[in-house]
C-alpha cells in the first residue's frame, strides 16, 4: 500500500509527528503495565514493518511509514495520553462532513466504539495499544486530505501539473506550534485552505444539506415556458421551488399568477445558475430548477475538493482563469483587482487545467494554424471557398517562411497529413488572436489573447474557442501585467497602430492558473452553480465516495 510518508521517510512530516508525540504525551507510571503496553504497540508496529496489513477494530492502518516511525522513535510508548486531545480529535471527526469529507475515512465509528469500551478495560494493554495507534492513523489521514485533497487529480486528468505538497520543515514547525498549545481542533483548522472561498463553500454545503434535511424541493412539472402575465397551475409549483432556495419569499407561494415579483425571482435564479436572466422559465431554466438537491450537494463537495488541491500555495499575485465560469481574474495580495469575461474551449476542444507563468505579450501577433484546426476547419473551408485565405489575410508559407501562391495548390487533393506547408495569418483586425496575445510556456499551445469575435462575449455560455482563452478586456490586462507607469493603454495602442509584430517581455513573470470551478459564492453570499461544460464533476464525486487510499504523487518537499 502506497502512502505519502513512505515516499519521504525521515522527512519533515515524520519529524512533525515525532514532535507531535513529544508534545502530547505525558509520562506513564513506570512498571509492568507500562512495559506490557509498549510490547503490545511494538507487536503491531512489527506487523506493519513486515509488510502485512494491520487491522484494528475492523479498520486498516493506512500509514506504513509515519505511524511506525512515530512509535519507534518513542520506544513504543503511547502518544495519546491526554484525554482532551482525544476529545478534540473526535469532535473534529464528528464534523468533518462539513468539509464534504467522509468521517468513515478516519476511523470515527471504531474510535467511538473503543472509547466507549475504555471504561470496561481502561488498563488493558491490548485495547490501549489499539486505540492509540488508530488515533494516530486517523490524524495522519485527516491532515493528508485537508492539505492535498482526497482525490488524486493526476488520476483524473493527465494534463495536471500542480503537484502541490504540504511544504517543508518550516511548515511542519508551524503545525507543531499549534500542537504545542494542546489544541488539536485549532491545528486541524489551520490545515484547511485559508482562502475565503473555501469557507464560503462550506457554508453553501451546510445550507443545501439543511434544505435536503427539510425535504428538498419538488420538480416543476414539464410544459410550455412560464412567463410574466400567465395564469397557470404550474406557476404554484414554480413559486414553491424558488421559495425553497430563497429566491422568492415563503409567503408568496400560493398564487397561480406569474407576476412581477415572480419574474424577479426567476431572474435571480437564472443569474445564480449561469443562465440568461430573461425572467422566463423556459426549458433550460426548468432543467436547472429540477436538478435534485443531492446533486447540488455533490457539486459543492466536488469544488471543496478542488479547493484543497490548489488553494494552499497560491502566490500573492496571480491570474486565475475560471474555465467553467468563463472569467479571467487578476489577484494581488490575495484579493481580486480585475476581472474580464472570457471565451474558452468548446467541449470537444477543452481548455486544459494547468499552471504556468506569463512571461511576455506579443502585440500584432501572427497566427500559424495548428494541425488540428487545419485538418478540421481550415482545409474544408478552403475547398468550399477559393477566396477564404485572401479574405482573412492568410498566406501559405513553406518551412523557410517563403510565401507560396495559394492558387498553385490543388486543394481538392490536399490532406492535413500530406500538406507540406503552413498557413499563417498576418497581423490585423481579422487575425484569430486579435491584436495581442499573452504567452506562458506549456505543452498545449494554449494562451490568452484578444479576439475579433467580440459579439460572443455577450453570451452567457462562452465555450467557443479551440482551447485558448479569449479575453474581453485585453488592454486593461496588458497594463496590469506590465505594472509600470510608462506602460499605459495609450502606449500599447500606439504599437497596435503600427501593425508591426512586437514582443514585450513582462518586468516580472506572473503566475497563471487555469482551473475548473462549477460552484462559486459571490460577495453577497449567493451560491452560483455553473454548467459542467466538460463533464468533470462526476469523476471527482465518484472518487470522493471511494474508500481511503494514499495517492502516488509527492506530498512533502524533499
Amino acid at each position: 500500500m502506497n502512502d505519502f510518508p513512505r515516499l519521504y521517510a525521515g522527512g519533515a512530516l515524520v519529524r512533525l509527528l515525532l514532535l507531535f508525540a513529544a508534545l502530547l504525551v505525558l509520562p506513564l507510571p513506570a512498571g509492568a503495565d507500562d512495559e506490557r503496553l509498549r510490547e503490545q504497540i511494538q507487536q503491531r508496529i512489527d506487523v506493519i514493518r513486515a509488510g502485512r496489513e494491520l487491522v484494528i477494530g475492523g479498520e486498516s492502518i493506512a500509514s506504513h511509514q509515519v505511524v511506525p516511525a512515530l512509535y519507534e522513535q518513542r520506544g513504543y510508548a503511547p502518544v495519546w495520553t491526554r484525554p482532551e486531545s482525544i476529545q478534540q480529535l473526535l469532535k473534529v471527526l464528528e464534523h468533518i462532513d462539513e468539509d464534504g469529507l467522509d468521517p468513515a475515512d478516519y476511523h470515527l465509528a471504531a474510535l467511538r466504539a473503543m472509547g466507549n469500551a475504555s471504561g470496561r478495560g481502561a488498563e488493558d494493554p491490548t485495547r490501549r495499544a489499539d486505540y492509540d495507534i488508530l488515533l494516530s492513523d486517523s490524524l495522519v489521514r485527516l491532515g493528508y486530505h485537508l492539505l492535498v485533497g482526497k482525490v488524486d487529480p493526476q488520476q483524473l486528468d493527465s494534463n495536471w501539473n500542480m503537484e502541490y505538497t504540504i511544504g517543508n520543515l518550516d511548515t511542519a514547525l508551524e503545525l507543531a506550534s499549534a500542537i504545542d498549545n494542546a489544541t488539536v481542533e485549532r491545528l486541524v483548522d489551520t490545515l484547511r485552505p485559508q482562502q475565503p472561498l473555501y469557507a464560503r463553500l462550506k457554508e453553501a454545503l451546510a445550507r443545501y444539506r439543511a434544505i435536503a434535511a427539510r425535504g428538498g424541493w419538488q420538480p416543476v412539472p414539464p410544459g410550455p415556458a412560464l412567463k410574466a402575465g400567465m395564469n397557470d397551475p404550474r406557476v404554484t409549483a414554480l413559486r414553491r421551488r424558488l421559495a425553497v432556495t430563497g429566491e422568492l419569499p415563503a409567503d408568496e407561494t400560493g398564487s397561480t399568477l406569474f407576476d412581477d415579483s415572480l419574474q424577479a425571482a426567476v431572474e435571480k435564479f437564472q443569474r445564480n445558475h449561469g443562465l440568461e436572466a430573461d425572467g422566463i422559465a423556459g426549458a433550460r431554466t426548468l432543467q436547472a430548477l429540477n436538478v435534485p438537491v443531492q446533486a447540488r450537494i455533490d457539486q459543492i463537495r466536488a469544488n471543496l475538493e478542488r479547493a484543497r488541491w490548489v488553494m494552499h500555495k497560491l502566490p500573492r499575485e496571480f491570474v486565475l482563469v475560471d474555465i467553467a465560469g468563463f472569467q479571467v481574474r487578476y489577484y494581488r495580495n490575495g484579493a481580486p483587482v480585475w476581472q474580464s469575461r472570457a471565451q474558452v474551449g468548446k467541449p470537444y476542444r477543452r481548455t486544459p487545467v494547468f499552471r504556468s507563468r506569463i512571461t511576455y505579450m506579443e502585440i500584432n501577433p501572427t497566427w500559424t494554424v495548428p494541425p488540428t484546426i487545419l485538418r478540421e476547419d481550415i482545409l474544408p473551408r478552403i475547398r468550399r471557398d477559393p477566396d477564404y485565405l485572401r479574405d482573412r489575410n492568410m498566406r501559405v508559407i513553406d518551412r523557410n517562411g517563403n510565401t507560396v501562391a495559394a492558387d498553385s495548390i490543388d486543394w481538392s487533393r490536399v490532406t492535413a497529413r500530406s500538406f507540406p506547408y503552413m498557413i499563417r495569418q498576418d497581423p490585423g483586425p481579422k487575425n484569430a488572436l486579435g491584436r495581442i496575445k499573452f504567452m506562458f510556456p506549456n505543452k498545449h499551445a494554449v494562451y490568452l489573447h484578444d479576439t475579433p469575435h467580440r459579439s460572443l462575449f455577450g453570451r452567457n455560455e462562452r465555450a467557443f474557442s479551440s482551447g485558448c482563452i479569449r479575453v474581453e478586456k485585453p488592454w486593461e490586462f496588458a497594463v496590469l501585467l506590465m505594472n509600470e507607469p510608462q506602460w499605459t493603454r495609450e502606449r500599447i495602442l500606439e504599437i497596435v497602430d503600427s501593425n508591426k509584430t512586437t514582443r514585450v517581455s513582462l518586468p516580472k513573470p506572473v503566475t497563471v492558473v487555469l482551473l475548473y470551478w462549477t460552484v462559486d459564492v459571490d460577495d453577497d453570499g449567493e451560491v452560483v452553480f455553473k454548467e459542467d461544460i466538460y463533464d468533470r464533476d462526476a469523476p471527482v464525486i465518484a472518487a470522493l465516495d471511494q474508500p481511503f487510499r494514499f495517492r502516488k504523487g509527492a506530498i512533502l518537499d524533499p
